[in-house]
Formats: structure tokens, sequence, C-alpha cells
């Protein structure tokens, strides 16, 4: 380019499992949709539709704690096959107005149009008419978000959900960062919003007026990101090779835990989410990490590999309770724990398999 903005595109479908379903089966309009495990097991919610997100319910929730707060909620199972169908005409849709595009999961992608011809080069009338096509081709409904760089992008697409179609301007984008709060900031999760809040950082103007040696001090290699962010800049490319190779969530507690069932029980939660997460992007693993953080900061990690995808025939618990031997557990109190999938490969969308121990365990 020749030093004019990007032009980036973030499409994200919105409660894209449970649209499908509501699509599907007329039943399920205008109500409480959950996609996931049955309310009596130790599954989680995979997505829920929009009249269940009323209820404060949410993706990687435990189903039974969705069922407390929504009894007449409509639990469905996952149709992975029928969600993959949907992807793939959405994607064929994207490949039809732009050659630069990268999938995060089934249900979402970045797009750079800046180089296309189309619409006299507006980004915006192309986010629209590829909303359009989505809607016209899949019954399904999609919001978009159009800024010059990725981060942008992506927060603009959650603002005007569903059915959203917003743009932050080069003009507009210093000022809009400022007044956002630290909480919405697209990659900070609730650990470092928390941490964030401790330092009196509350918002995005709050964020930039910290320095890089303060930031560093305090987050580590995350630094430089949330320097860079706090200033509209994102320098990442839209890339259409991008290959995931691992997915994992963490959890850092405010009392340090010793309890060895304690442990194994946050360790099988933080499974779920993280299984939870590489099901919206179609994947499946073979390689389960934990990560032990002891009160004296020591980290250790234990990981194994099977022959058979995480969750589809291994016990989860036995394989959790095998990773905690000749660990210190039981001996040293525990700060933080995590949990890594990785051996990521595509679900074949085209051979039958039993649905993971995330939805329906044994």
């Amino acid at each position: 380019m020749d030093g004019s903005p990007r032009k980036i595109i973030h499409i994200d479908m919105d409660a894209f499992f449970a649209a499908v379903e509501q699509r599907d089966n007329p039943q399920y309009r205008n109500k409480p949709i959950i996609v996931g495990g049955k309310p009596d097991s130790r599954g989680v919610v995979a997505t829920c539709s929009y009249e269940a997100r009323q209820f404060g319910i949410h993706s990687a929730m435990p189903s039974s704690h969705a069922y407390r707060l929504c009894p007449q909620a409509i639990f469905v199972k996952p149709r992975f096959a029928v969600y993959q169908e949907a992807s793939e005409i959405i994607r064929s849709i994207f490949a039809r107005y732009c050659e630069i595009f990268e999938p995060l999961s089934l249900d979402e992608a970045y797009l750079d149009v800046s180089a296309s011809p189309l619409f006299q080069g507006s980004a915006t009338l192309l986010a629209k008419q590829i909303k359009q096509d989505i809607r016209r081709q899949t019954q399904l409904i999609a919001s978009a978000g159009i800024s010059y760089n990725k981060f942008l992008a992506k927060i603009a697409s959650d603002l005007g959900k569903p059915d959203g179609l917003t743009l932050i301007t080069p003009q507009q984008g210093g000022e809009f960062v400022e007044n956002l709060p630290i909480g919405k900031f697209h990659g900070i999760g609730r650990a470092t919003e928390k941490k964030m809040h401790e330092l009196g950082i509350l918002t995005g103007k709050d964020l930039k007026q910290q320095s890089l040696p303060v930031l560093q001090q305090h987050f580590g290699k995350s630094a430089q990101h949330y320097y860079d962010i706090a200033r509209g800049i994102d320098l990442r490319p839209v890339n259409c090779r991008r290959i995931r190779k691992s997915i994992g969530v963490e959890t850092t507690f405010e009392e340090d835990i010793a309890d060895p069932v304690a442990v194994s029980r946050h360790l099988q939660q933080l499974l779920q989410k993280t299984q939870a997460k590489l099901l919206e992007k179609n994947l499946e693993a073979y390689t389960l990490t934990v990560k032990i953080k002891y009160q004296n900061f020591v980290q250790i990690t234990r990981g194994k590999t099977l022959s058979q995808p995480i969750g589809d025939s291994a016990n989860t618990q036995a394989l959790i309770a095998e990773l905690l031997k000749n660990t210190a557990i039981g001996e040293k109190k525990v700060r933080l724990l995590g949990v890594t999938l990785s051996g990521l490969h595509s679900r074949d969308s085209g051979r039958s398999y039993r649905q993971m121990d995330l939805f329906d365990p044994v």
C-alpha cells in the first residue's frame, strides 16, 4: 500500500450455533435456546440465543448453572456437520469479494479489502453486501465491524449486535479507544482486567497514560501490545494461512488453594472452557497440558498426547488425575492453574463421531 490506512472488515455471525438451530426448527424461534451439554450433566454451554443471554447465560458456562438461571430454556445437542456446512457457504461468500481473509472459527473472520475496487473502494458498502448475501444464502444474520486494523474492526463488530454494521475511522480511532472500558478490550480477560483496575487503569485513556516500562513491569511480554492498542495501533496482518497451534485457558486465584480435590475440579472446569473454544473453531486436540504455578511462583507443566481426540474417548477426570501425579499438589499451595490443548486438527465434518464429553459426559 502507499501509506493510506488499511480497510479491515471483521464478520461475526450472531449466536451462530443457536441461530442455525432456530433456523432449522421453527418451534425454537424467539425462545431461549442453549446449544451444549444437558442441564443434568457436567457439560457446558457452547453458545446460546439472544433470548437466553437476557438471563445472563454465556458460552463456557456450566449447563447446570445455565439451567438454574433459565429453567425454561431449551437445551439442544450440537450438530457440528450442519454448522460446518453453513460456515463453508459463508466462507464462499467471503471468497467472492475478497482474496485475503482469515477465518478465526466457524463463525467469524477478518477480511482485508484495502485494495478492493468494489463499491468504489467503500469497505462499509462491501460489508453491507456481504451481510446481505449471508442472510440470503443461509437465512442467518451477521454483524460487521470496519476499521483500519484488526483490533478496532473486532471491537466494532460487537457494538451493534445483533445485525450490526459499525465503522471506526482513523479519525475516530484514538478517541474511541480512550473512552473504551478496559473490560471491552478484545484480548484482555477478567484476570488482566482486575489487575489493571487495581493499578487504576479503567479505560483506554488510563492505559495510554502508562509508560511502556511500567506496563512491562506488570504485564511482561503483553505490555507492548497493550501500549500499542491504547494508541489505536495494531499492525497485525490479515493472514489467510493462519494456523492455530494451541488453545488454552488459565486462572489466577485470589487466595492460594491447597486441596487436591479443588485443584482437580478447577482443572476440569478449565478443560471444559478450553474444549468449548476448540469446538467454536471446528478443531479437535490430541495433547493436553496442565500448568501449575505454586505459591512460591515456581511453575511446572505436565502433558500427555493421546491416540484419540481429547474428550472423544478419554475420561478427562482420569487424565487430569494422571497428570497431577508426580507434582507437589497437596504439599504446596497453588496460585495459578492453566489448561492448554494442542496437536490441533480440523474436525472431519463427513465422519460420524460421538459427541465430546464436553457435551455428553459418560
